[in-house]
C-alpha cells in the first residue's frame, strides 16, 4: 500500500480525521523510535503497513496521512530501553493502544504475549518477551466526529436541584421486556422509550453512569470465568466501552453514546460520568502491556522513587497515574474536555480522587490537577465530584476538597447507617448530616450541596440487602467469600436472608421507606443508587464488581411490595421538588430570621420542648425538627424571596412506639400528616400543636404546618 506522508502536527495527540486525512501524534518522551502500524481487521495478528515516524516536536511523534479514513484500525510499536529497574518497559514486539484512541474494535484476549516479561520465568518482570500480541489486543480506531447535536446543550440543573441515580448501563436495561432485545444492555438500550419515561417518572434529574471509557477484565477473572463488570479499570480515557454498544462496526459505539446524551437531555435528565483516572488497567509490575507502560512508563506512572520497578499504589489496583508529569496531566484534561466539549456530558464523579490529589506523598488540597481544573473556561462549570479517599495514608479526605467541589459524604452514609440501626449517642452527628453537613463544609465557604447524600452505592449492599443481612454472600466471586468487607452498619431484624415471616418482611419494607425518607429528605444533593427503588437484590452480595449476569441486572418482574416502595419513592422525590426548604443552597444558621415567627431550624424532644445542650449526649433514639419554609433568606432566579412552608420532621430509630408531643410556636398550630412510614395511609389526618402523635417504632413521619381552623382528627 503506498501511502502519502506528511509531517503532520503534533497536535492535537490522538488520531484526528479533518475530511481529507488524518494526524496521527503520540507522545513519548523516552522512545528512541515510534512505529504507526495500520490494519485492516480488528483481530488481525500482523500490522497491513508499518511506518516509521520521522517527526518529533517536544517530545510528540507525529505524521498525517492523506490515504487513511475513518474506521482506520492501528496501534503502535514503541522502541527504547528495557530496563524495569531504571523505570523503563519498551517491548516494540507489543502493539499499543493509542492513549487518546477515540474508540476501540474489542476486547482484550488475554494470552501470556500480553506481557512484555516472560511468563514464569524466574527474573519475573526482568526477562524480556519477543512474542507478537498483535491478534489479541484492540486496536484503536479512527472516528467521525461529526454528529448533528441539534440545539442539545448542558443543562446546568442547579446543584440545589439536583437528584442523582447511579447505575450501571448494561444492568439497567439487560432484563427489561419493554426494551427490544438487540438493544437490551446497550447505550441504545439506556436512551430507549421505556427506560426514559421511568427515569421521567421517578424524578431524577441525573444518572451517574458507572465507568464507561473501555476497561479490561483482569485476568484473573478472566481465567475464573468472570469480568470486570463495573469497568473500574479503565485502559482507554477517551473510547466509550465496546461491550455497551448495540453495533458492531468500528467506531459505532461513540455515535451510539452521543445519542444517548442528546436523548437524556431532551428528557431534562444530565449524564454525570463515573471516571477512573487514578489508575489504569495494567496493574503493578507484573502487570500486562497495553498502552501506558510500553509508550513511556516513567512519565505515565508514579514509581518508587528509589526503586523505579515497582509502583506507587495509592489505589489497591496496582499502579496510580502520575499526575505531577504535565503529559499525564494533560492526558486527563484533554479527556475531560474531550466528554464535555464532544460527548456532552455533564459532569463527572472521581473514582479514588484523592489519589489524583497528591503531589508528592501527602494529598495537597492545592495540588496542580485542582489547579488547572479550578482555572479550565469549561471544566471549571461542569459538575464535579470527588470519592474524597484513597487507599494511601492520610487518603481520607472527607469534607477537604476545595470550593467548586461536591464529594460523595461516607460519614452521611455511616451516621444514617448507625441511627437507623438503633445506634444510640449519635443524633449530635446525625443532626448535622441531615442539615448539609456545615461541619464539614462550612468552614471553607461550601453550600450544602457540597454533600453528595447516600446511604447505599454500587459498592457495598443494595438498600434491599443492607436490611436483609448482617454478612457479605460473596461466593459467587469464587474467592471464598474473603473478598469486601462485611459492613458492620447492616440491619437485618435477626434473620439472614429471604423470609416467610411477615412481620419481619414488614420491619425490612419500613426501614428501606425509612432510609429513602431520609435521604430524599436531608439538606444536600440526594443520590439514589439505582435499583433500590424497586429492592434490588444481589443475595447478600456486596462486592458485585464481578458479577455480568443476574446477580446484578436489573429484575423488571415487580412484587406488589417493589411496586409500593417504587411509588414511595417517587412520592418522596416529588415532595423535595415541590419544597424549597428541603433543599436549600444556605446552611440554617438556627435563629429567626427577617421576621419570620420561628426559627429557621428548630430541633425537639419527645416532650415537644427545644433539645437542651446536656439532651444531645444522652442516646436519645427519637428527634423532631422544624424546618421554617418564611426563613429561606434566599432569592429565586428572579430575585424574588423564596418561600416555602413549613415542616415538622420526625424520626424514631427506637424499637418502641413514642409518643411525641407536638411543638405549637402559638395558639392553633395545626400540623397534617404528609408522611408516615409506619402506616402508609391515603388519608390526611391533621392534630393540634402540643397533642401525642403516636410514632411507630422505627418511622419517619413529615408534617406540614397548616393554618388555624377549627376542628382536627386524630
Amino acid at each position: 500500500m503506498a501511502l502519502r506522508l506528511r509531517p503532520g502536527w503534533p497536535y492535537p495527540l490522538g488520531a484526528t480525521w479533518d475530511g481529507e486525512g488524518v494526524n496521527f501524534a503520540i507522545f513519548s518522551e523516552n522512545a528512541t523510535a515510534v512505529d504507526l502500524c495500520l490494519f485492516d481487521h480488528p483481530l488481525q495478528d500482523k500490522e497491513t503497513v508499518r511506518i516509521r515516524l520521522e517527526e518529533r516536536t517536544d517530545q510528540v511523534w507525529h505524521v498525517y496521512i492523506s490515504d487513511v479514513r475513518p474506521g482506520q484500525l492501528y496501534g503502535y510499536r514503541v522502541h527504547g530501553p528495557y530496563d524495569p529497574n531504571a523505570g523503563h518497559r519498551f517491548n516494540p514486539s507489543k502493539l499499543l493502544i493509542d492513549p487518546y484512541a477515540k474508540a476501540l474494535s474489542g476486547l482484550v484476549q488475554w494470552s501470556d504475549a500480553m506481557f512484555g516479561y516472560r511468563i514464569g520465568d524466574p527474573a519475573e518482570d526482568l526477562s524480556y518477551d519477543d512474542r507478537n500480541n498483535a491478534g489479541n489486543v484492540p486496536k484503536s480506531v479512527v472516528i467521525e466526529q461529526a454528529f448533528s447535536w441539534g440545539a442539545d446543550r448542558p443543562l446546568q440543573t442547579p446543584w440545589s436541584q439536583t437528584v442523582i441515580y447511579e447505575v450501571h448501563v448494561k444492568g439497567f436495561t439487560k432484563r427489561h421486556p419493554d426494551v427490544p432485545e438487540p438493544l437490551r444492555g446497550t447505550y441504545a438500550g439506556f436512551a430507549s422509550p421505556p427506560m426514559i419515561e421511568y427515569l421521567q417518572e421517578l424524578g431524577v434529574t441525573a444518572v451517574e453512569l458507572l465507568p464507561v471509557h473501555h476497561s479490561v477484565t483482569d485476568k484473573f477473572l478472566a481465567d475464573k470465568g468472570l469480568t470486570n463488570y463495573w469497568g473500574y479499570n479503565t485502559i482507554g480515557f477517551f473510547a466509550p466501552d465496546v461491550r455497551f454498544s448495540a453495533y458492531q462496526e468500528p467506531g459505532r459505539m461513540v455515535q451510539e453514546f452521543k445519542t444517548m446524551v442528546k436523548t437524556l437531555h431532551s428528557a431534562g435528565i444530565e449524564v454525570i460520568l463515573d471516571v477512573v483516572y487514578n489508575h489504569t488497567a495494567e496493574g503493578n509490575h507484573l502487570g500486562p502491556t497495553l498502552s501506558f507502560r510500553g509508550i513511556d512508563n516513567a512519565s505515565y506512572y508514579r514509581l518508587v522513587p528509589d526503586q523505579p520497578r515497582y509502583y506507587m499504589d495509592y489505589t489497591g489496583c496496582g499502579n496510580t497515574l502520575n499526575v505531577r508529569h504535565p503529559r499525564a496531566l494533560q492526558l486527563i484534561m484533554d479527556s475531560l474536555r474531550y466528554w464535555v466539549c464532544e460527548m456532552h456530558v455533564d459532569g463527572f464523579r472521581f473514582d479514588l480522587a484523592s489519589a489524583l490529589a497528591r503531589e508528592l506523598h501527602d494529598v495537597d488540597r492545592l495540588s496542580a490537577f485542582f489547579d488547572i481544573i479550578h482555572q479550565d473556561p469549561v471544566l471549571s462549570q461542569v459538575k464535579l465530584i470527588a470519592e474524597p479517599w484513597d487507599l494511601g495514608e492520610g487518603g481520607y479526605q472527607v469534607g477537604n476538597f476545595p470550593p467548586g467541589w461536591a464529594e460523595w459524604n461516607g460519614k452521611y452514609r455511616d451516621a444514617i447507617r448507625r441511627f437507623w440501626r438503633g445506634d444510640g449517642g449519635v443524633l449530635g452527628e446525625v443532626a448535622y448530616r441531615l442539615t448539609g453537613s456545615s461541619d464539614l463544609y462550612g468552614a471553607s465557604g461550601r453550600q450544602p450541596f457540597a454533600s453528595i447524600n447516600f446511604i447505599t452505592a454500587h459498592d457495598g449492599f443494595t438498600l434491599n440487602d443492607l436490611v436483609s443481612y448482617n454478612h457479605k454472600h460473596n461466593e459467587a466471586n469464587l474467592e471464598d467469600n474473603r473478598d469486601g468487607t462485611d459492613d458492620n452498619l447492616s440491619w437485618n431484624c435477626g434473620v439472614e436472608g429471604p423470609t416467610d415471616d411477615p412481620e419481619i418482611n414488614r420491619l425490612r419494607e419500613r426501614q428501606k421507606r425509612n432510609f429513602l425518607a431520609t435521604l430524599l429528605l436531608s439538606q444536600g444533593v440526594p443520590m439514589l443508587c439505582g435499583g433500590d427503588e424497586i429492592s434490588r437484590t444481589q443475595n447478600g452480595n456486596n462486592n458485585a464488581y464481578c458479577q455480568d449476569n443476574e446477580i446484578s441486572w436489573y429484575d423488571w418482574n415487580l412484587t406488589k411490595p417493589q411496586l409500593q416502595l417504587l411509588e414511595f419513592t417517587r412520592e418522596m422525590i416529588a415532595t423535595r421538588k415541590r419544597h424549597p426548604v428541603f433543599r436549600r443552597r444556605r446552611f440554617f444558621q438556627g435563629r429567626h430570621i427577617r421576621g419570620s415567627e420561628v426559627k429557621d431550624l428548630a430541633w425537639f424532644n419527645a416532650l415537644g420542648k427545644e433539645m437542651s445542650d446536656e439532651e444531645w449526649n444522652q442516646g436519645f433514639r427519637t428527634i423532631g425538627i422544624r424546618l421554617a419554609g418564611d426563613a429561606i433568606e434566599e432569592k429565586d432566579t428572579n430575585g424574588k424571596p423564596i418561600r416555602d412552608e413549613t415542616f415538622l420532621w420526625l424520626l424514631n430509630a427506637h424499637h418502641e412506639e413514642v409518643p411525641f408531643v407536638l411543638p405549637a410556636h402559638k395558639r392553633e398550630v395545626r400540623w397534617e400528616v404528609i408522611v408516615d412510614t409506619f402506616e402508609l395511609a391515603d388519608k390526611k389526618r391533621t392534630y393540634r400543636g402540643g397533642q401525642k402523635y403516636a410514632l411507630g417504632p422505627r418511622s419517619v413521619v413529615l408534617l406540614e404546618l397548616r393554618e388555624a381552623h377549627k376542628g382536627s382528627s386524630g
